[in-house]
C-alpha cells in the first residue's frame, strides 16, 4: 500500500497537470475540452464538469458585452481621462477575477477526479480530498467501472455535492473579494445581474440573477441549470457545446482523440 507521502506526490503531480490543462484565464477552448474530458471519462456520470464547460464558454460573450457596456458608460468620465481609465481597469480586473474562478474550479475538478480514480479506496485518500467529495466521486467511479449509468437523481446529488463545495472553497471567497474591490457602483450592480442562457436551454429560457454575489442565489440557479439539462437530455446538453462556436471541429469529430492530442502537446511543451 502506498504511503501518504506517495499519495501526496501523486496528488501534487495531478494538480500540476491540471493547472497546465486548464490553461490561462483566456484559453476557454482548452479549458472546456478539459472539463468535457472528465465528463466523458466518467462514463458521462459526472455532470458537474459538463455544465461547467457550458459556463466557461457562455461567459466569453457575457464578458465581451460587459466590456463594451463599460466602455460606453465610462464616457461619463470623458473630462477626467485618468478616472475613466481607472474605472475601465477596475472592470477588467473584476472580469478577470471571475475568469480565474472558472480556471481554479477546472483545476480542482480534474485533480480530484483523477486522484480518486486512482486512489479513492486508499484509507488516507480523505486527507487529500474532502470526505463528501471523495464519497461522491467513488460513486461515479464505481458506476463507470461497472458500465452503469447513474440515475438522474444520483447524478444530481453528486452535482450538488461538488457545486456546494466549490461555492464554499473557491467561488464564494473570490467573488466576495472581487465585489469588495470593484470601485464602480453602477457597473458593479449591472455586472451582478446577468441573465444566463446556456446553449442547451430551451427557447425563451434563462437564469436571471439579481445579486450574483449572494451564495444562496448562485446555488439556486446552479441547481436549476442541472434540472434544465436533465429535462433537455444529456445528449442534447453535450451536443450543444458547438453553439458557442469556440471549440474546434476536431473536438466534435472525436472528443477523446482531441483531448488526448491536446494533452500530449501541452504536457510535452511544459
Amino acid at each position: 500500500m502506498k504511503t501518504f507521502a506517495q499519495l501526496k506526490r501523486t496528488y501534487d503531480a495531478l494538480h500540476a497537470e491540471a493547472v497546465r490543462l486548464a490553461g490561462t484565464t483566456r484559453q476557454l477552448s482548452q479549458r472546456a475540452a478539459t472539463y468535457h474530458h472528465v465528463y466523458e471519462d466518467s462514463g458521462r456520470n459526472h455532470i458537474f464538469p459538463l455544465i461547467a464547460a457550458h459556463g466557461a464558454l457562455w461567459a466569453r460573450g457575457y464578458f465581451a458585452f460587459g466590456m463594451q457596456l463599460g466602455e460606453a458608460l465610462s464616457f461619463q468620465y470623458c473630462f477626467t481621462p485618468k478616472t475613466r481609465q481607472q474605472k475601465l481597469n477596475a472592470l477588467e480586473a473584476f472580469a478577470e477575477a471571475f475568469r480565474e474562478v472558472n480556471r481554479r474550479v477546472c483545476v480542482q475538478i480534474y485533480t480530484t477526479y483523477h486522484f480518486t480514480k486512482l486512489h479513492g479506496d486508499h484509507p488516507d485518500a480523505d486527507r487529500l480530498v474532502a470526505p463528501h467529495l471523495l464519497a461522491a466521486l467513488k460513486c461515479v467511479h464505481a458506476a463507470n467501472r461497472n458500465g452503469e449509468q447513474l440515475t438522474d437523481q444520483a447524478k444530481r446529488e453528486i452535482f450538488e455535492t461538488h457545486f456546494l463545495d466549490e461555492q464554499e472553497t473557491i467561488v464564494g471567497p473570490r467573488i466576495e473579494q472581487a465585489v469588495d474591490e470593484f470601485d464602480w457602483p453602477l457597473m458593479k450592480s449591472l455586472a451582478l445581474m446577468p441573465a444566463v442562457r446556456f446553449a442547451y436551454f430551451p427557447a425563451g429560457a434563462w437564469l436571471q440573477f439579481w445579486k450574483f454575489d449572494r451564495t444562496k442565489e448562485r446555488i439556486s440557479r446552479g441547481l436549476k441549470a442541472f434540472d434544465v439539462a436533465a429535462n433537455m437530455g444529456w445528449n442534447h446538453t453535450e451536443a450543444t457545446l458547438d453553439r458557442y462556436a469556440i471549440l474546434p471541429e476536431a473536438f466534435f469529430a472525436d472528443s477523446t482523440g482531441h483531448f488526448s492530442h491536446m494533452k500530449h502537446e501541452i504536457l510535452t511543451a511544459a
